[in-house]
C-alpha cells in the first residue's frame, strides 16, 4: 500500500500573521540599523545603498533556504502542520556589531568607507566561524539539558523580547493599548477581526491610524519617510576581502570581540532549532547554523554586515498556524522593501508602538514553551537559567550612561550579564544535573564554567587569560563539592544494595 502524496501548501492565512510578525521583527533590526548607522555620521549612500540591501540579500537568501526545508520535513514525515523556521538578523548580535565593531572601526579610522569595509570583513569572517562550528552541533544538543537552553531563550524572550516591547507598547498608551488587545484577542482568544483581516495587521493598521489621528505622528514623517526611498541595486563588492587586511593588521584587536559572540550566535540558533523541536518540528541543527554561517557570509558580500540567526519568534509563528509562505513572503517582500527604499518609509510613518504588542506575544509564547516542554521537576532549571539575562537587560541598557547607578544596585549585575548565554546555560545545566542526582555530570558543567570564566567568555568584559579569577575558582570549588557529593552518593548506594539483595534473597526463601 502506497502512501497518498500530501499536500503542503505554498500559501495559507496562518501564514499572513506569521508574516507580519516577522517582517516587523525584521523591520525594527533594519529601522535601527539605519538610525544608529546615520548618527554614526555615515553617510546615506553607505546605509541605503550597501548595508540595507546587502543585509536583505543575507535575510532573503536564509528564508528561502528555511522553506526549502519546511517542505523537505513536511515531505518526509508526511504532515502538513509543519512550520518554516524564522531567520533574519540576530538583535544582540546587531548591537554588538554597531558599537563593538562598527563604532571603533569608524572612530580610529575616521573614514566611514573604511569602517564599513572592515565590520563587512568581520561579518564574513563570523559567518566562516559558525559555518565551521555547525560541524559539532548536534552533539552539543545532545549533551545539554533541553531545561538549560529553553530556559536561557525565555530569559532573552522576556528581557529583550517580551520585557522591551511591553515598555515600548506603554510608550503611546493610546496606541500601544489599544493594539495590544488586538493582538490578544485575535491571536491569544483566536477571535476574528473586521473582515478577517489578520489581528497583527488590523493592529497595526488601528495603532498607526490612532497615532496619526491623535497627533503623535506628523504628516512630516511620511515626507521624511518618502524623501529616502529610491533604487538601490543590490550590487556583490570585494568590500569583505578589502576589510581583511585592516582587520587582521591594525584592527585586529577587534577580533577578540568576534569570537564570544559568533559562538554567542552558534547557540542561539541550537537554542531556537532546539526550541521548535520541543512545538513538534524538528530540524538538524547543523544544518541551520551552517545556513545562518553562509546566510551571513553572502550578506557580507553585497555590502551587510550583521550576522543572522534563527528567531525566537519561530515557535510564536508555529502557535499561529504558520507553514512555510510566511518565509517565503518575507524573503520577497523584504527584497522589494529594500531596492526601493520602503523601508525606510515604513520605519517613519509606522510608530513602534503600534508594532511592538505583536512582539510582546513572540516572546511570551518562548517563555511558555520553555515551561511546558519539560517536566515540572525541571522548572527551577528553567527559571534560573532565565535570571542571567535580566542583568544583562540591566547591564546593557543602563550601564553606559549610569554605570554607578547599577554598581549602586549591586556589584553582580554587570559580570553576572557578561557572557549571559553561556552563564544561563550552564547554570540551568548544574542545576538539571542536581535535579537528576547526576552529581558527575554536575561537576563537569562546573569545571566548563571554570575555564569560560578564566578565558574571559563569561564574567568579564573581554577575552584574557584569567579574566574573571574570583568565578573561575567559585566554580572550581563547586566542582569540588559535587565531587564530594558524587562520592557519598556512591557509598550511600554500595550500603543499600547489598541489604536489598539479602532482602530479596530472605523473601525468596
Amino acid at each position: 500500500m502506497t502512501t497518498k502524496p500530501i499536500h503542503y501548501p505554498l500559501y495559507k492565512r496562518e501564514d499572513t500573521d506569521a508574516f507580519f510578525a516577522l517582517f516587523q521583527n525584521n523591520l525594527a533590526n533594519f529601522v535601527i540599523i539605519a538610525v544608529t548607522m546615520l548618527g554614526m555620521g555615515f553617510p546615506a549612500s553607505i546605509v541605503f545603498g550597501k548595508v540595507i540591501p546587502g543585509a536583505a540579500v543575507a535575510v532573503m537568501a536564509g528564508n528561502l533556504y528555511y522553506a526549502y526545508m519546511a517542505k523537505r520535513l513536511a515531505v518526509k514525515e508526511n504532515r502538513t502542520d509543519v512550520t518554516a523556521l524564522s531567520y533574519g538578523i540576530s538583535t544582540p548580535v546587531m548591537f554588538v556589531f554597531l558599537f563593538g565593531v562598527l563604532a571603533p572601526a569608524n572612530a580610529l579610522t575616521g573614514d566611514p568607507e573604511l569602517a564599513w569595509k572592515i565590520a563587512v570583513a568581520a561579518a564574513f569572517l563570523s559567518g566562516l566561524i559558525e559555518a565551521v562550528v555547525s560541524l559539532s552541533g548536534n552533539w552539543v544538543r545532545d549533551h545539554l539539558p533541553r531545561a538549560a537552553m529553553l530556559g536561557a531563550l525565555a530569559g532573552v524572550a522576556i528581557t529583550f523580547i517580551a520585557g522591551e516591547m511591553l515598555f515600548n507598547t506603554f510608550s503611546i498608551p493610546v496606541v500601544g493599548l489599544v493594539a495590544l488587545a488586538i493582538i490578544l484577542v485575535g491571536v491569544v482568544g483566536k477571535i476574528a477581526m473586521p473582515f478577517n483581516i489578520p489581528a497583527s495587521l488590523f493592529a497595526v493598521i488601528i495603532g498607526t491610524a490612532l497615532a496619526f489621528a491623535l497627533g503623535y505622528q506628523s504628516p512630516g514623517s511620511i515626507a521624511e519617510g518618502i524623501s529616502n526611498m529610491g533604487f538601490y541595486p543590490i550590487v556583490p563588492s570585494l568590500a569583505a576581502f578589502e576589510g581583511m587586511t585592516y582587520l587582521f593588521g591594525a584592527l585586529i584587536g577587534l577580533l577578540a570581540v568576534l569570537l564570544p559572540i559568533t559562538l554567542y550566535n552558534a547557540i542561539e540558533t541550537m537554542n531556537n532549532v532546539d526550541a521548535m523541536a520541543a512545538a513538534g518540528d524538528s530540524y538538524d541543527v547543523r544544518e541551520c547554523q551552517a545556513v545562518d554561517g553562509t546566510g551571513t557570509m553572502l550578506g557580507a558580500i553585497f555590502g551587510g554586515l550583521f550576522p543572522t540567526t534563527v528567531y525566537i519568534a519561530t515557535v510564536g509563528s508555529k502557535q499561529m498556524g504558520a507553514g512555510r509562505g510566511y518565509s517565503i513572503l518575507n524573503a520577497v517582500v523584504f527584497g522589494a522593501a529594500a531596492v526601493t527604499g520602503v523601508i525606510a518609509a515604513l520605519a517613519a510613518i509606522i510608530p513602534l508602538a503600534a508594532i511592538a504588542p505583536i512582539l510582546v506575544f513572540v516572546g511570551l509564547s518562548m517563555v511558555t514553551t520553555a515551561f511546558q516542554s519539560n517536566e515540572k521537576k525541571y522548572y527551577p532549571a528553567v527559571a534560573i537559567a532565565m535570571l542571567p539575562y535580566f542583568a544583562n537587560y540591566v547591564m546593557t541598557r543602563f550601564n553606559n550612561g549610569a554605570g554607578e547607578v547599577v554598581a549602586g544596585i549591586s556589584e553582580g549585575i554587570v559580570p553576572l550579564g557578561q557572557g549571559a548565554m553561556f552563564t544561563a546555560i550552564l547554570l540551568g545545566a548544574i542545576t538539571v544535573a542536581i535535579i537528576d542526582r547526576n552529581f558527575k555530570q554536575a561537576t563537569i558543567f562546573s569545571l566548563i564554567a571554570a575555564f569560560l570564566s578564566f578565558v574571559g567568555f563569561m564574567h568579564a568584559p573581554a577575552l584574557a587569560v584569567n579574566a574573571a579569577p574570583d568565578y573561575a575558582i567559585g566554580y572550581v570549588l563547586v566542582a569540588v563539592f559535587f565531587v564530594y557529593c558524587a562520592y557519598k552518593q556512591a557509598s550511600a548506594q554500595e550500603v543499600t544494595e547489598p541489604a536489598l539483595t539479602k532482602t530479596k534473597q530472605q523473601v525468596a526463601s
